[in-house]
């Protein structure tokens, strides 16, 4: 049996009551009442609301940006004077969408526009005082900033002194000084609460050009073709798909298969995503076809591809382009798997643990710099760290990019370590910075000890968030089709996850041209279903019972469609055996006096169980002793040591029926905790069914204590009771084993309504 994914799952908490009630309001079943509650829709009018986005009642733009109408009246009188103007975009796929976008609405609007795009590796991000300078010298009047220019502060006023307007639109978090522009367009400067407020910054390009064309009265030929660029840069960029971004999105994704862009038709037919006639687009497609297609030019080629691709009006043009897209593409793939191959081969050579390192820093020479980003979500995928990783810009020079996991807050982390960072930005998840080479180390260190102070060691593992329990019989079309109402999928609005626990795997095999994948048939209660795990070939085999955690998806074979898991995580199946509540009446309970004092006078049958207990020689007494588990019923049971917990100990009496408890002073041996994790995590790997109250008894530890644990581990135990941290549930293990005979006697009566985790 191969190795398990090291994972933690979690469920975040629902209110039952609430569950319930919206069950009942809507007339679905538990499933999809705990995945609307789980995305805050706590009404039978939210999740409407949610699912039919086109009702959604939208504020005017005008009444939500202050600058829009000062930045349409700046362009207008632009487009009237004749003035040349520059769009300044970025090499993502949300900059250059945008870029496209304001492109096409410009020129249809009459105006004498171009655009800049500053280079990737000799530049980076935003416009910069070249681009300025380069502008005022061709006689530009206006510069227009897509996807960034909120924190160009001084590359903007220097084209303020040189008499340039400036029209900023971005998306990006606001710095706390604002740059001198004419007129600056930012979701971030509008209420968290509103609809606009998650928009990319291809949304905000879209709200102006479309807000400039109504002035002008030439809005109607417009809408469409820049809804649907305005779809592909949302999806791309993993903006929200909440608010107005999901009502645009949902509208473009029903127009883009039959788009009257030729550069859009021709990267849907080279990516072979055109979907069948009057079939919505996917989001998928978008995120895991056209995205990447798009992206990888700004990665590693010229965006001038992406550009002119998608203005275009030629079809052969739009062809030869969307080949262009295609190659980069696989180039690009070859490099990130080049990169994760060598990554991953220098983390095991070294030796690599998160739970010693809390964060991975990793840089190596001559790695794509435009291709990192995507290495380090992998990483973060594998190992469940936050990933630095970076290539040499020079000998002195390190640059590169940091993804992050939920708890780890990336840009706090840069501004903590600044005094050591040529150039850093980012958000919460993700980042990128510069230092010099002879830092290296010492920046490692003071991040490894600023993830201390906000990460817990439990945090260190790759996270699944199951939104819903199910089991196999649940699936049906009528399911999958309720699900796929909460259609698009996306940032801030995930595909959902499901589990099902007990699960067969009847057959196993790896897939793909390396065996990087699996492909599976399962079964829960008579229920067979297929499953495809993407990138698990390491794990192969798995273990034959397990608990799961997969998307629910559609595929289509010869014609055929079906329903298929696509699998996010896998476990070993746990078992409970909780004891039933002695129902003979309870004992007495007394000190153990010495064993030479005390055997002489025992007769019948007598157990003797404890952590360390002593094995008794037969000349000591007359009695029948029994260790551990009796035969026979038992009228004497001598507790060495206290057991586990006090529901091993109701396990003692339900099968001895003593008539006295002797308790000794023992106190067991607890194992140190990273001893005692790895000991539990590695029975968890060797064995396809766990016994988790015996696996308790084994490590001496309570019930309770175990749950932290596996919680620890990845595990959700949601059908217990909530537990301290490991340390406290520790420190509570060590009160119990110092109770004494007077205190049990009292519990004793109490275990008429006492919980398991105790």
């Amino acid at each position: 049996m191969g190795a398990l994914p090291q994972q933690r799952w979690l469920f975040p908490p629902i209110d039952s009551e609430r569950c319930d009630a919206l069950k009942r309001a809507l007339g679905c079943p538990s499933a999809l009442a705990e995945i609307y509650l789980r995305r805050g829709l706590t009404t039978a009018t939210a999740v409407q609301a949610f699912l039919a986005p086109e009702t959604l009642e939208l504020p005017p733009p005008h009444t939500v940006f202050p600058d829009l109408d000062r930045a349409v009246a700046l362009l207008q009188r632009a487009i009237a004077d004749g003035d040349k103007m520059t769009i300044c975009g970025d090499y993502d796929a949300d900059g250059m969408t945008s870029t496209a976008l304001l492109l096409r609405a410009l020129r249809h609007l009459g105006a004498d526009i171009d655009y800049e795009i500053p280079s990737r590796m000799q530049e980076g991000y935003g416009i910069n005082e070249r681009i300025v300078q380069e502008c005022y010298e061709r006689g530009v009047k206006l510069i227009l900033t897509v996807d960034n220019g909120i924190a160009a502060l001084q590359p903007i006023r220097k084209a303020r002194e040189l008499g340039l307007t400036v029209i900023v639109t971005d998306h990006h978090e606001v710095p706390p000084q604002l740059p001198p522009a004419d007129a600056i367009l930012n979701p971030k400067l509008v209420p968290p609460d509103s609809p606009y407020h998650s928009l990319a910054g291809v949304g905000m390009a879209y709200t102006l050009a479309l807000s400039l064309a109504q002035r002008l009265g030439k809005w109607r030929e417009l809408v469409r073709p820049l809804r649907e660029l305005c779809t592909l840069g949302t999806i791309a960029d993993l903006a929200p798909l909440t608010g107005v971004n999901r009502r645009w999105v949902k509208q473009g994704l029903q127009t883009l298969p039959t788009s009257p862009l030729v550069g859009v038709q021709a990267l849907m037919q080279m990516a072979g995503c055109l979907p069948a006639q009057n079939t919505a687009l996917k989001p998928t497609a978008v995120g895991f076809r056209l995205g990447p297609r798009i992206n990888a030019i700004g990665r590693i080629g010229n965006p001038q591809v992406v550009i002119d691709l998608l203005t275009t009006e030629d079809e052969q043009r739009a062809l030869e382009l969307a080949s262009v897209c295609e190659a980069t593409n696989r180039r690009r793939q070859e490099l990130c798997a080049e990169i994760e191959r060598e990554a991953i081969a220098h983390l095991e050579e070294i030796g690599f643990d998160p739970q010693q390192e809390w964060v991975l820093v990793i840089v190596q020479p001559n790695w794509h710099h435009g291709v990192i980003g995507i290495v380090a979500s992998r990483l973060v995928e594998r190992y469940g760290v936050p990933v630095f990783i970076g290539t040499y810009e020079d000998e002195t020079t390190i640059r590169g990019s940091i993804r992050s996991i939920p708890e780890f807050h990336v840009f706090e982390a840069l501004e903590a370590t600044k005094d050591l960072l040529l150039k850093y930005g980012g958000h919460r998840a993700a980042g990128g910075f510069s230092l010099r080479a002879e830092h290296l180390a010492a920046w490692r260190d003071r991040l490894r000890a600023f993830a201390q102070t906000c990460l817990q060691p439990e945090d260190l593992r790759p996270l699944v968030t199951i939104d819903a329990e199910v089991s196999f019989e649940q699936l049906t079309w009528d399911f999958y089709e309720q699900v796929e109402q909460l259609q698009p999928f996306g940032s801030e609005n995930p595909q959902p996850i499901f589990c099902s626990r007990g699960v067969k795997i009847l057959e196993q095999a790896p897939m793909g041209q390396q065996g990087e994948h699996l492909k599976l048939t399962l079964e829960q209660k008579g229920q067979q279903m297929t499953a495809k795990a993407w990138r698990w070939g390491e794990f192969f085999p798995l273990p034959t019972t397990v608990d799961i955690a997969y998307h629910l998806t559609a595929h289509t074979w010869n014609g055929e469609t079906f329903l298929e898991l696509e699998l996010k995580g896998v476990k070993p199946s746990l078992t409970w055996h909780v004891p039933e509540p002695p129902s003979h009446p309870l004992p007495r309970w007394q000190p153990l006096p010495p064993l030479t004092t005390l055997l002489p006078h025992l007769r019948d049958n007598v157990l003797l169980y404890g952590y360390g207990r002593p094995d008794i020689p037969p000349h000591l007494t007359t009695a029948n002793l029994h260790y551990d588990r009796p035969r026979d019923r038992c009228r004497t049971l001598i507790l060495w040591s206290l057991p586990p917990s006090s529901t091993h100990l109701r396990w003692l009496l339900a099968i001895a029926q003593p008539e006295i408890v002797y308790v000794g002073d023992q106190r067991p041996a607890i194992a140190p905790l990273p001893t005692l994790i790895l000991a539990i995590q590695n029975d968890l790997k060797e064995q396809a069914k766990v016994n988790l109250l015996a696996l308790s008894q084994t490590y001496w530890i309570a019930p309770c204590t175990l749950v932290a644990i596996l919680r620890h581990l990845g595990y959700s135990c949601e059908e217990f009771a909530p537990t301290l941290s490991l340390t406290a549930e520790l420190a509570r293990l060590q009160r119990w084993y110092q109770l004494q005979a007077k205190d049990l006697a009292r519990l004793a009566q109490t275990w008429g309504t006492s919980s398991f985790l105790e």
